[in-house]
């Protein structure tokens, strides 16, 4: 029996964009037209599909502060972070880790040490754990280390983040000024310092996005932008090459984005929720009309596993259809060629889901049998 190869039989499997019984195999790290010598793991009456792809996700910060100001090791983080992301059927995660000025949880040094934490984990983890470069325009500071950090290959993908004019608006507000310091561990008389020193660089941030493009486009990243509130926003980051629309800010802005022929991006708690958190538009009809292509977990894993079902309830979409909204469609957008479909010579990323829950029952990473519950350890043979 060859432990690097797996028959997955008898389950209703996502083949040729339909699902339909048939037995998937597994050998050498990718999908299989035949598997000698395979182990077998029965899954009837289970949906066995391709693996998530996360294209934005930042629950890891609640691994690296729990509570505000309270910080655990970034290895520890990474660790937790990578169990969590196996359990909620994701194969492929972009950590969405922002670079802002603001200090604490967003900064430049806590950059650096996760950085160095997940150069340390990659080699014993499963999943393929990439890193989604949330840069925040004002954070001219932090330049220098994006750069080469694009340059070296330690980011696969660049976001353009700017967040400091809304701070800025919200400074006569004594409730968001704390809000804001409490997050950077500082207070906020400090804080107000701080941004105060901030916009008045604003001059400069027009030619650190044209470094970050140039680096991005030599590196051969995709990249993205961040909250588009208008038109302008969306035209001014194309101009970048960024040809992801991520939480649009308008239906508008989303028509614009796929009139290009651009991936939209928005999130999948938005779906599994029924609407927004922050009440802006809700993305289930969205992505029925074709507007959004792509679903993210944003800050909770565990959604983007059940906003395919979710989508399906609304009997507007079926299961098939949806899926690709969570795994091919994300892997097209990042330039990923080789994930998203259950096809011979793809990487062998599969997810057995229970749909009863939805649960993960047991997940592949690679060809390797990366998460299993005690319910699909009875179903290993």
């Amino acid at each position: 029996m060859d432990g690097n190869a797996w028959r997955i039989a008898g389950g209703s499997a996502l083949v040729d964009g339909a699902l339909r019984q048939a037995d998937v195999l597994l050998t050498e790290g990718r999908l299989a037209e035949a598997a000698p010598g395979a182990r077998v793991l029965d899954a009837r009456g289970l949906l066995v599909m391709p693996g998530l792809v996360d294209i934005h996700g930042d629950a890891h910060e609640r691994s690296l502060q729990p509570r505000p100001g309270i910080g655990f090791p970034a290895g520890m983080a990474v660790r937790d972070t990578a169990a969590q992301l196996l359990a909620s059927g994701i194969t492929t995660a972009y950590l969405g880790v922002t670079l802002s000025w603001e200090p604490g949880l967003r900064s430049l040094e806590t950059w650096r040490v996760l950085m160095a934490a997940l150069d340390e984990a990659r080699p014993m983890l499963a999943l393929d754990l990439r890193v989604h470069l949330r840069f925040e325009a004002d954070n001219l500071d932090a330049l220098d280390d994006a750069l080469s950090d694009i340059a070296t290959g330690r980011v696969h993908l660049l976001g353009f983040n700017d967040h400091t004019p809304p701070i800025l608006r919200r400074m006569d507000d004594a409730k968001q000024v704390a809000k804001y310091a409490g997050r950077a561990g500082v207070s906020p008389e400090e804080y107000q310092a701080l941004i105060g020193r901030i916009a008045a660089r604003r001059g400069e941030v027009p030619a650190a996005r044209e470094r970050l493009a140039a680096a991005a486009h030599k590196a051969g990243l995709p990249m993205l932008s961040h909250d588009d509130a208008t038109l302008e926003d969306r035209a001014l980051y194309r101009g970048y090459g960024a040809g992801i629309c991520e939480f649009p800010m308008s239906e508008a802005v989303a028509e614009d984005a796929r009139t290009h022929g651009e991936a939209v991006v928005m999130g999948a708690p938005n779906v599994v929720r029924g609407g927004s958190h922050l009440g802006w538009a809700s993305a289930a009809p969205l992505a029925e009309r074709g507007l959004v292509t792509v679903l993210a977990s944003d800050y909770h894993w565990p959604a983007l596993l059940a906003a395919p079902f979710a989508m399906a309830r609304r009997g507007r979409m079926d299961l098939a259809s949806a899926w690709a909204l969570v795994s091919g469609n994300p892997a097209r957008a990042a330039g990923l060629t080789d994930r998203g479909a259950l096809e011979p010579g793809f990487r062998g990323d599969v997810v057995l889901v229970d749909p009863v829950g939805p649960e993960a029952v047991a997940v592949f990473c690679g060809g390797r049998l990366a998460h299993l519950t005690a319910a699909g350890a009875a179903r290993l043979q």
